[in-house]
C-alpha cells in the first residue's frame, strides 16, 4: 500500500472517529452509550473487537485474527478500559454484547465500510458511485430481467433498485431515478415520457378450480392500493375468492387456477402460463415517466443509467401497450 493510500485511509478514519465520539460526548452514560474517549480509538483494535462481537467469542476469533485467546482477552479488556464501559459480558458459551458493545458494533461496522470502500476506489476495483432505481414491483422485474442493457460491469458504476408501491422521495436523494405512472409536479424534478402502459384481464392456462367458476383473484395489504387493485374491488369485488398480499403471488395463484386477475400486459402477454381473455381496460391505462432530480440529471452515471431505461422501455413499447396478439 502507497503512503498516500495510507494517510488518505488515515484521515478517513480519523474523521469517522472524531464524528463519533463527538456524537457519544452528547449522550449522558444512562442511555447506554460511549462518554468522550481522551483519545483515539484504533483501527486495529477495532477490527479485533468486531471478529469477537461476529463470532462470538475468543476461541472462534483466533482463526480470523490469527491471535491467541490470551492476546485477544488483553486487547478487548484495554478497549473496555479506552471507552470506560464494558463491551461483553462474559459466559461460558460466549461473549455476549452489551448495550455500549452493540452501540460500538454499529459504530464499527460504519467506519469499516468507510475504510473498504475507500480501499476500493483507490485501488479502482469498484467504483463508488451508485445510482439508485425505484420503480413498482412489475416495472423492478422488468428492469431486473434486462439489466445487461441497462448495466454492465465496465461501466464504473453500481445499481441499486428500490422496489415499492410507494412514491420513494427522489428530492431527498432517496433514489436517483424513479420510473413512474405519472408526470411529475414537483419543481425540483425533471421528468420524459417513456410511453404508455396498458392492463387487461388475464387467466391461467387451464379452466379450473376458481378460473372455471368465473371467479377473480384479488389483492390484499399494500398493494390493495394500486390502480388496477381498487377497479377489481370495485366491478368484480363479490366475485374475488382469494387473495394475495402482493402482485406476484397473485401472478403463482392465476397460474395456478385459482382465479382471473388484473396484470399490465407487459407482464402477462410475456408470461407463457397466462392468457389475456379480454382488451385491455382503457380507463386503467397509464403514462410512464422516467424521473430524476433536475440536479443530478445531467451527472454521467445518472443519466446514462436514465437514457438506457428509456431506449429499453421504447424497444419494448408494444408490449407495454398491449399490441401483443390475444393468445
Amino acid at each position: 500500500m502507497s503512503l498516500s493510500l495510507q494517510a488518505e485511509l488515515s484521515n478517513a478514519f480519523n474523521a469517522c472517529m472524531l464524528a463519533c465520539d463527538a456524537r457519544f460526548a452528547l449522550q449522558p452514560r444512562s442511555q447506554g452509550v460511549f462518554h468522550f474517549c481522551k483519545r483515539d480509538i484504533d483501527w486495529n483494535d477495532l477490527r479485533l473487537f468486531l471478529d469477537v462481537a461476529r463470532l462470538g467469542g475468543l476461541s472462534a476469533a483466533t482463526g480470523t485474527t490469527r491471535l491467541s485467546a490470551a492476546t485477544l482477552g488483553r486487547r478487548v479488556t484495554a478497549l473496555e478500559k479506552q471507552i470506560g464501559e464494558p463491551l461483553f459480558v462474559r459466559q461460558q458459551t460466549g461473549y455476549r454484547l452489551t448495550p455500549v458493545g452493540e452501540e460500538l458494533l454499529r459504530r464499527a461496522e460504519d467506519v469499516e465500510a468507510a475504510m473498504q470502500s475507500l480501499t476500493r476506489w483507490r485501488e479502482g476495483n469498484l467504483p463508488d458511485r451508485i445510482v439508485r432505481v425505484s420503480a413498482g414491483p412489475w416495472t423492478s422485474a422488468f428492469v431486473s430481467a434486462h439489466i445487461g442493457e441497462i448495466w454492465t460491469v465496465d461501466d464504473g458504476i453500481r445499481v441499486e433498485l428500490v422496489t415499492t408501491t410507494d412514491r420513494v422521495d427522489i428530492g431527498r436523494r432517496a433514489a436517483d431515478i424513479g420510473i413512474r405512472s405519472e408526470r411529475p409536479t414537483e419543481q425540483w424534478l425533471a421528468g420524459r415520457q417513456s410511453g404508455k402502459v396498458a392492463y387487461a384481464i388475464y387467466s391461467g392456462r387451464h379452466l379450473i378450480n376458481g378460473i372455471a367458476a368465473g371467479l377473480f383473484v384479488g389483492v390484499t395489504g399494500e398493494a390493495a392500493n394500486i390502480a388496477s387493485a381498487r377497479w377489481l374491488q370495485a366491478h368484480h369485488g363479490d366475485r374475488i375468492a382469494v387473495r394475495g398480499n402482493n402482485t406476484h403471488s397473485v401472478r403463482e395463484l392465476v397460474a395456478a387456477g385459482a382465479g382471473l386477475s388484473i396484470f399490465p400486459c407487459f407482464v402477462g402477454d410475456s408470461d407463457p402460463r397466462l392468457v389475456r381473455v379480454a382488451q385491455p381496460i382503457p380507463e386503467l391505462e397509464t403514462d410512464q415517466w422516467i424521473v430524476t432530480h433536475h440536479e443530478e440529471r445531467h451527472a454521467p452515471p445518472v443519466r446514462k443509467v436514465a437514457d438506457r431505461i428509456a431506449a429499453l422501455m421504447r424497444v419494448h413499447q408494444p408490449l407495454f401497450r398491449g399490441e401483443t396478439p390475444i393468445r
